[in-house]
């Protein structure tokens, strides 16, 4: 059966990880590419523990999910979680955020631990 609304306490739940602008941006770029930790490092300029803490959130939540790829992290939006369709609808309201991989790509810090 097809939900077609989230639950109060569900969406309250999303939007605090969200209120987050850290995360948000993690998931608006998660959205169309999989990355690993090191170029969250990168993007925001942040120790790989705060990273992993905000991936770790939403992680355990199920909006990302994550994949072994040799011995690194990589991780993606969840889009068969219950409650996609509701963070699609937010995520589409939000600049692209290509750029910032781009950038990396253009300084040669695009998946360096890779």
């Amino acid at each position: 059966m097809l939900k077609t609304a989230v639950e109060i306490d569900k969406a309250a739940m999303i939007l605090k990880l969200f209120g987050d602008r850290t995360r948000l941006t993690m998931m608006k770029i998660l959205d169309h590419h999989d990355c690993c930790v090191c170029e969250f490092v990168e993007i925001f300029q942040a120790s790989q523990p705060s990273i992993s803490q905000h991936l770790r959130k939403l992680r355990d939540v199920g909006l990302v999910r994550e994949e072994r790829r040799g011995q690194w992290i990589f991780y993606s939006i969840n889009k068969s979680n219950d409650y996609y369709p509701f963070v699609q609808k937010i995520l589409d309201q939000l600049p692209d955020q290509d750029h910032k991989l781009k950038e990396l790509e253009e300084q040669g810090t695009r998946i360096t631990c890779c």
